[in-house]
């Protein structure tokens, strides 16, 4: 099977001149590769059927694969909270995600790696299913914001309540994402970038896909994972970040008034990065702009996601 790789060129029709971009999406399922069009897992997979499977976000940069220990570690977690047996080993996972963005022949890219309870039947029993399916996707990464890390993101509280712990620990990243995606609706309905969620007792916990950070009197401050945060990978790097200023960085449950206090604020993710927040259910954060100690973060993290992780 031929493999896609990236490439582009200029044409000109009619004294026109017409951009072409050649699809370089890349897609590993259980041992064999695909191209976009050609990829297909089953109708009676439990992951496509109930959302019943695990998935980690990754990004690679200039040929370095960032944080892809904390990821592969984070999605066997993930699996074990659901009793899902992964075939592939930890390393060979690793391995897997390596190869396919070489095969790919991309230095930069998104890779969305999937574990799946695999083919079942209609039934909700995962003893129907006998093996999981490992889907690896790589595609060339394009900034999530576009022009806005420069600008800053307007953000809405969403009255969809995040899933409490003690019915699925929303530490582990499960294919069920009904709950963050009410919240995005939201968002997008009152034309905003990024939702927060709170949780049972009120408290934030974070966005419908993103970890929030705020500075408020000299100190970094993000909601703990026992609110319902999810323990994110650029999360963690902020922890590491801040030792560097050096600030203070702590985990403590927030308020709505103390995120609408703040001095400044931002959200990560692996997709997102870091990305400055300047407006909460219309409040406007600090002087409305991207802050200080916001700009001196997304500038050193820069620096560390090109050597915290794994070279091609």
């Amino acid at each position: 099977m031929a493999i896609l790789l990236p490439w582009r060129y200029w044409s000109k029709n009619n004294n026109s001149k017409l951009w072409l971009k050649m699809d370089t999406t890349l897609i590993y399922i259980d041992g064999d590769y695909y191209n976009k069009g050609d990829a297909k897992i089953s109708v009676f997979d439990h992951g496509f059927l109930y959302g019943d499977g695990v998935f980690e976000s990754i990004r690679c940069y200039n040929g370095n694969v960032f944080g892809l220990q904390e990821h592969i570690e984070r999605l066997y977690e993930s699996a074990i909270l659901l009793h899902l047996e992964i075939p592939e080993t930890r390393e060979e996972m690793a391995n897997l995600v390596c190869a396919t963005i070489r095969k790919a022949g991309l230095n930069d890219a998104y890779v969305r790696l999937v574990v799946s309870r695999g083919i079942g039947d209609l039934g909700l029993d995962p003893r129907k299913c006998p093996r999981p399916t490992t889907v690896i996707i790589v595609q060339q990464a394009d900034p999530m914001y576009g022009d806005l890390y420069d600008k800053g993101i307007r953000v809405v509280t969403s009255g969809i309540r995040r899933i409490s712990s003690d019915a699925i620990d929303v530490r582990a990243k499960t294919l069920n994402y009904l709950n963050n995606i009410l919240a995005k609706m939201q968002a997008n309905m009152a034309n905003c970038q990024e939702a927060l969620m709170l949780n049972h007792l009120g408290y934030v916990c974070e966005g419908t896909g993103d970890n929030l950070f705020i500075l408020k009197k000299g100190e970094l401050v993000t909601p703990p994972a026992e609110s319902g945060a999810l323990q994110g990978i650029t999360r963690q790097s902020i922890f590491e970040l801040s030792r560097k200023i050096p600030i203070v960085c702590a985990e403590r449950n927030l308020t709505l008034i103390d995120v609408y206090t703040c001095d400044e604020a931002f959200m990560t993710g692996t997709l997102a990065e870091i990305i400055p927040v300047v407006e909460i259910d219309g409040r406007t954060i600090g002087n409305g702009e991207p802050g200080l100690i916001t700009r001196r973060l997304m500038a050193e993290f820069v620096e560390i996601r090109e050597r915290h992780g794994i070279r091609l």
